[in-house]
């Protein structure tokens, strides 16, 4: 497995493959990885000749109350852990590495990041967007993986590469949970023993929800049941619990940490 950290180091990694025809694959974090982002590298895999994953925490889709110095970083445990699933490189560029020419975006979030995430953490998608678009123009892959526990996130990408008109195919990869059903992210790390007991009634919440919505209650009734339903199993608040393309989808907090998740409604 090699290391880049520089366009040019990547450009060495990547040019003799592609000059081959082969097809490159990429998974792009902010690195503390599970299973969740393995399994993406592992679909990758199975979907392209060379596969690469960056490890970058992005400041730009932080706002400054938010959590950017206590994300968790372990690089040598990344490392090692995306050498075993067979990664052929891994991108770590610095913040001057890839914003040289600054923070300012060329291209910004569509219709996709309307309301939900960005009723809540307004400067997100917008972060998401910049980064991601400075990451493929590094890469340059020809599919790139994200998760599906990130789902409006995965619609926003999207319709940001249809935008711009990059030849990269996005696949969704699914959600990865723990054998209690919360999805595997990073900043469960946070969780007490008990946030991480309260933790795992969101899943199940979420699957009532959309089972009444297939049963044909009304979503908005039903998704202002299922946020209660979350206060009463304990989270202490609750951003949303909507139903949006086919999904019933939350955001909720306990103590200091907010948990996302998604299930299928159809």
């Amino acid at each position: 497995m090699e290391i880049a950290r520089t366009r040019a180091e990547l450009d060495a990694l990547t040019g003799p493959a592609r000059a081959q025809g082969m097809i490159i694959g990429y998974v792009p974090t902010m690195g503390a990885l599970h299973d969740g982002h393995l399994s993406l590298v592992r679909m990758a895999r199975e979907e392209a000749d060379l596969v690469g994953v960056s490890v970058f925490v992005n400041p730009t889709q932080f706002a400054p109350h938010e959590d950017f110095d206590a994300y968790p970083r372990q690089e040598e445990h990344d490392l090692s852990l995306l050498e075993r699933e067979g990664a052929a490189f891994v991108f770590l560029p610095s913040r001057d590495e890839l914003y040289a020419d600054g923070y300012e975006s060329a291209v910004a979030p569509g219709p996709a990041a309307e309301g939900l995430e960005s009723d809540f953490r307004p400067h997100f998608f917008g972060g998401v967007v910049n980064v991601v678009y400075r990451l493929f123009s590094a890469v340059r892959p020809d599919i790139a993986v994200f998760g599906e526990k990130d789902f409006q996130q995965l619609q926003v990408i999207k319709e940001m590469v249809a935008a711009q008109g990059l030849p990269i195919r996005i696949a969704g990869g699914p959600i990865v949970r723990d054998a209690h059903g919360l999805a595997l992210s990073s900043r469960n790390a946070y969780l007490s023993p008990e946030e991480l007991r309260v933790a795992r009634t969101l899943n199940q919440v979420l699957y009532d929800a959309a089972s009444s919505i297939r049963n044909g209650e009304a979503p908005d009734y039903v998704c202002a049941g299922a946020a209660q339903s979350l206060v009463d199993h304990g989270f202490a608040s609750v951003d949303y619990v909507a139903e949006r393309w086919d999904r019933v989808l939350a955001a909720a907090w306990l103590g200091k940490t907010r948990l996302i998740d998604n299930v299928p409604a159809i």
